[in-house]
């Protein structure tokens, strides 16, 4: 295979102008679509026989990941919002294309309840959890500290990282030595944003959590990383609020001087679950674009 220039392996020029009223966002109204690894990642088996629970599988990076642990052998569940249901039903076809099991749960997972039916849901339907993606994020762009609103940074916190705990807290009766929890942070967490201040001090948490239960779970033979992507064309960017320019301009300031796609993120979670990562652990994997974490 002949090596290809990162800098133009994507889209690279400007994004069109596009807004989307509200999150959670939708992948049809976006321009470009973004790439999950359709028509481009090819599974060698490292994942045979597992069982994975993915929430916000529907669409994104945690689309990526779901085609991608499935062409890698696994089965997939994955959790969505009730309006993401077309994105989940496409998630659907692409997991099912590879004669792997799929399972869907629309739930919202600010809810304790949501996140324990979620798992109870993913073992019931697989037959049991060996990894578990907490990828869902809800982020809002933000004026001045001066008009922060309360319920809106309870929503990013309980979206973030509440969820994230209760998952881990009701899914680790259920995993084995050699099973693997994998959070999905950000480069906020290390170069953070003002106007997404809430945000990034949730992804500096999920790092903090990741270093702790990676030690606490260390002897009993489960691992626990985490993946902190840059700037990645998902629905999450038009529907963040951001002025016109920035969407324009999107992940035009990194050194490879573009935006990432969901597929360029599915490899890091496909070995941070893998017997390749097999001494990896406490870890966080950046993909960022070159921008340093």
């Amino acid at each position: 295979m002949t090596t290809q220039d990162p800098t133009t392996k994507h889209h690279a020029d400007e994004f069109p102008t596009q807004q989307q009223p509200e999150q959670p966002g939708l992948t049809a109204p976006m321009e470009p679509q973004p790439d999950h690894g359709e028509s481009s990642w090819t599974g060698r088996g490292r994942l045979e026989g597992r069982r994975a629970l993915i929430t916000g599988g529907d669409s994104g990076i945690g689309r990526a990941v779901a085609v991608a642990y499935a062409r890698e052998g696994a089965d997939v569940a994955i959790v969505h919002l009730p309006e993401e249901a077309e994105d989940a039903a496409e998630t659907q076809r692409l997991v099912e294309a590879e004669g792997r099991a799929f399972h869907a749960m629309a739930l919202d997972l600010r809810e304790e309840q949501g996140c324990v039916d979620a798992v109870a849901g993913a073992v019931e339907a697989l037959g049991g959890l060996d990894v578990v993606v907490s990828n869902a994020a809800y982020q809002k762009q933000r004026g001045g500290i001066e008009t922060f609103d309360v319920a809106e940074v309870e929503r990013v916190f309980r979206t973030n990282l509440i969820a994230a705990i209760v998952i881990a807290r009701e899914a680790l009766p259920h995993l084995g030595a050699g099973s693997s929890f994998i959070t999905t942070t950000s480069i906020q967490a290390q170069d953070p944003n003002p106007g997404l201040l809430d945000y990034a001090m949730t992804k500096a948490a999920q790092v903090a959590m990741t270093e702790a239960l990676a030690k606490e779970l260390g002897p009993k033979g489960i691992r626990v990383n985490a993946v902190a992507p840059g700037p990645i064309w998902t629905p999450l960017i038009p529907a963040t609020g951001f002025p016109d320019e920035k969407v324009e301009q999107f992940g035009q300031d990194t050194p490879l001087g573009r935006a990432g796609q969901p597929a360029e993120l599915a490899g890091a979670y496909v070995y941070l679950a893998s017997e390749e990562s097999s001494y990896v652990s406490g870890a966080v994997v950046p993909v960022t674009g070159g921008r340093g974490f």
